[in-house]
């Protein structure tokens, strides 16, 4: 089990990772070992509660594929073991945000002097257009 919040841990049998060759720094290395990682996380295997689910589905994005997978790909490091823990540091952090439900908001009654307020900006702004127009008398 990875540990995510004190309430939340995530099943490492629903995590998948795969191998990748990496382009980039590493010189011969990059051409004989495959250092980059392809971490996915199943959103089915994961068993996370459908409110969770619904707001780390958003927050994904184009990380989600269409058979309800997650795909991370790490490749910045040399070593194949600082990649898979970067990986897993994106997945973690993602899951953490999408752990925090977003406050209601409540509905609340503009106060009198705001729509004082309002009201005199709108017949200023409609004296000042009456101005602007040009009088045409038959």
């Amino acid at each position: 089990m990875i540990r995510i919040t004190r309430s939340l841990s995530l099943d490492e049998r629903a995590l998948s990772e795969t191998f990748l060759r990496a382009s980039g720094p590493g010189g011969q290395n990059v051409n004989k070992v495959e250092t980059a990682v392809q971490l996915r996380l199943s959103l089915d295997r994961a068993d996370l509660p459908p409110p969770l689910r619904a707001r780390l589905e958003r927050l994904a994005g184009r990380r989600l594929t269409q058979e309800g997978e997650i795909v991370i790909t790490a490749r910045e490091h040399r070593s194949q073991e600082r990649n898979r823990a970067a990986a897993l540091a994106v997945l973690t952090d993602l899951i953490r945000r999408a752990a925090v439900a977003p406050k209601r908001r409540i509905a609340t009654k503009p106060t009198l002097g705001s729509q004082e307020r309002r009201l005199k900006a709108k017949a200023r702004r409609s004296g000042l257009k009456q101005v602007r127009t040009a009088r045409i008398e038959d």
